[in-house]
């Protein structure tokens, strides 16, 4: 499993989407999320106090008086373009896995402090890798013909389209490098 965190909530033209970067490298896992998700989530993170108890604030409230607490959570699977999740909970020495909807899992989580996990799997097939923008290549005076290869260039259009949060054509490049990917294996 491959550590992440929270590494930013947007808004795109398709909605909230939670963005979990990878610890090991530079990569991010872009997830849809629903609004009330999202709030939950903002709220959390802007350290903002409600009057009473959200749903989220409830599951977390409910955890001790059962005697159980979330040692992690996991972003399992992804079929059919729907991202699962696990949570793993820890009640009387015994590991219990409940089946969670990612944005609920992540909303928990972050109330927890649980670390996140990402299936190795689901980071291959939908995470993006975004570059260092502090390394911007160009930046040179004189203008040097592109020879890099399609995939390539469409990997830093990919990377391009994420920083702008277009996240819609951040998709559809991913699924056209992913198509290449794999016409290049069957070759």
């Amino acid at each position: 499993m491959i550590p992440v965190s929270v590494f930013r909530l947007s808004l795109s033209n398709k909605g909230p989407v939670v963005l979990l970067r990878s610890s090991e490298d530079q990569r991010t896992l872009p997830i849809f999320i629903g609004n009330p998700e999202a709030q939950a989530i903002a709220i959390r993170m802007e350290g903002i106090a409600v009057p009473r108890p959200l749903t989220h604030d409830l599951m977390l409230n409910l955890l001790e008086p059962l005697g159980a607490h979330l040692k992690r959570i996991e972003i399992s699977e992804l079929t059919d373009n729907t991202f699962f999740a696990r949570l793993i909970l820890d009640r009387d020495d015994k590991e219990l896995v409940v089946d969670a909807r990612p944005s609920d899992a992540i909303a928990l989580a972050i109330r927890c402090e649980a670390p996140i996990f990402v299936a190795p799997a689901v980071m291959q097939a939908a995470g993006i890798a975004l570059q260092d923008p502090d390394k911007d290549s160009e930046k040179t005076a004189t203008k040097i013909p592109d020879k890099r290869s399609e995939t390539d260039k469409l990997k830093s259009k990919l990377t391009k389209a994420v920083e702008k949060e277009d996240y819609e054509e951040a998709a559809r490049l991913r699924d056209l490098i992913k198509e290449r990917d794999r016409n290049a294996d069957t070759n």
